[in-house]
């Protein structure tokens, strides 16, 4: 059918509604895979009763409290994550490699008390730990017999008006505009695919080629603003005021292509969705380590929500070609909006043991509840009542552990850990049973005042990616996830 010329105009509110803001993105920003020191990393991050290093003002703010003198200390890092996903029996890998700055910090003892009861230091630390480095690279490759994403684009602008749709279904407009899609023949309100000639000669003919590409870029972080003490060498008490920085970038880009002569003379279609996300957000974090012991410490520590406010930049674009010469270009108005996020609170207890100078062990315990994630409007009016509801019906509360060891031979330190992120989707969602399990090693050289330290941390996980969901099929990537991360921490003590 001949499709009529239309003024091109999309409202914010449309691809509000339709693209931003899912459970999905909640998670991302409210889930914390703690990065520090290589130290803090190559024990797991089990550092809720221990302290003593500046990646803790991040974690416990009491850890703060145990250091007898001034440090200072950077920690460059080497980011590697391979990713290889599994399409209808087809599996493609890809990787990247990231080199970034974990941590950064210092603290300056500013009470130092010759006392061994009541205050006997204070400190002051800041810190900045990078909480989640969200980079990735993805392939998806294979041929698809029973669907395609034009499928999609059918149902989302079922019922709707050829001249609606670019207010009501922006990517189905775009499909329409490009002979992806386009009415049947005596209706103005639905649709059908190049794959079935619009609906004249059904059913579908698919087979073809599917590649997407999948890049993620960006990272959270914290800057950690710490105050704490030590009573008496046994209660060890700590705050922090963390500034929390999101930046993220999301691109896919989707092609499909046949080698089938269709009625519809269609040969490929291209298109791209980009979406990026820059945050600042402010929470408060309280925390104690208690040593009723010589050998034992106690650690409990509170999270309260961090509240963000994010801006995010949308765009999206296809292209088609068809083998008369015909080749279509059209692309949606980029938009930008802002939101509201609030991530939940945390709340965790540790315990180590200490046998002298020779050796440590530490276990910590972390509860967080993702389903109290929440987004709210930053002046624009819009109501988030209904992706809140599906976040608390998707996100479920979980727990995390942490285990870590040191060992000490003199000036060398042997360090190992594990740590364990358990299931936050709900048990009946496509990613119920997505937990991480990572294991880390590393070795310390410690002068007076001066130390480096290397550590390794390897994490794994598989993860159901889904493409589109349609009525016709739900097409799923299964992939396998590796992330290695390797740390070198110079530090130097001043000031005893």
């Amino acid at each position: 059918m001949k499709k009529s010329a239309i003024v091109f105009m999309i409202m914010l509110a449309t691809l509000t509604q339709g693209f931003a803001q899912l459970a999905d993105d909640a998670l991302r920003y409210s889930q914390l895979f703690y990065t520090g020191t290589a130290r803090f990393m190559s024990m797991g991050g089990a550092f809720t009763a221990l302290g003593g290093d500046i990646s803790s003002l991040s974690q416990n703010p009491a850890g703060i409290g145990v250091f007898r003198s001034s440090e200072i200390s950077i920690t460059p890092q080497l980011f590697h994550i391979k990713t290889i996903a599994g399409l209808n029996g087809t599996a493609t890998s890809d990787y990247i490699y990231n080199f970034n700055l974990a941590q950064a910090g210092m603290v300056a003892n500013i009470v130092d008390n010759d006392t061994e009861t009541g205050l006997v230091s204070l400190n002051f630390g800041y810190s900045f730990n990078k909480t989640n480095n969200l980079n990735q690279s993805i392939i998806v490759n294979g041929y698809s017999d029973y669907s395609s994403l034009a499928d999609l684009w059918t149902d989302k602008a079922d019922g709707i008006y050829k001249d609606e749709l670019i207010n009501d279904a922006p990517e189905s407009y775009l499909a329409w505009s490009t002979w992806i899609i386009d009415s049947l023949s005596g209706s103005n309100t639905h649709y059908g695919t190049v794959f079935s000639n619009y609906g004249d000669n059904p059913p579908s003919i698919y087979g073809q080629n599917m590649n997407r590409l999948v890049s993620y870029e960006g990272y959270t972080g914290e800057h950690a603003l710490s105050v704490g003490g030590n009573l008496s060498n046994k209660l060890y008490f700590g705050a922090t005021l963390g500034i929390s920085h999101l930046t993220y970038s999301s691109q896919y880009e989707h092609v499909e292509s046949t080698d089938v002569s269709l009625p519809s003379q269609f040969e490929n279609f291209d298109y791209t969705f980009f979406y990026s996300n820059q945050g600042t957000g402010f929470g408060l974090k309280l925390g104690a380590i208690y040593r009723p012991l010589e050998i034992l410490r106690i650690g409990f520590a509170f999270h309260s929500p961090t509240v963000y406010k994010i801006n995010e930049y949308v765009y999206d674009n296809i292209t088609s070609h068809f083998s008369d010469g015909g080749g279509y270009s059209e692309s949606n108005s980029p938009v930008r909006y802002s939101y509201g996020l609030t991530t939940p609170f945390r709340a965790m207890v540790g315990a180590a043991v200490q046998i002298k100078k020779l050796a440590l062990v530490s276990l910590d315990y972390e509860f967080v509840d993702y389903s109290t994630a929440k987004f709210s409007e930053t002046g624009d009016g819009y109501n988030y009542s209904e992706k809140n509801s599906i976040i608390r019906n998707t996100l479920r509360s979980t727990s995390n552990l942490r285990l870590g060891a040191e060992f000490r031979l003199n000036k060398l330190y042997l360090r190992g850990g594990y740590a364990y992120y358990g299931k936050a989707w709900e048990k009946d969602d496509l990613n119920g049973d997505l937990n991480y399990n990572s294991i880390s090693f590393g070795a310390g050289f410690r002068e007076q005042n001066v130390f480096i330290d290397f550590g390794f941390t390897g994490m794994m996980n598989t993860h159901n990616y889904v493409l589109y969901d349609t009525t016709v099929e739900t097409l799923i990537s299964k992939m396998d996830i590796n992330r290695n991360t390797y740390s070198v921490t110079f530090g130097y003590k001043f000031g005893y």
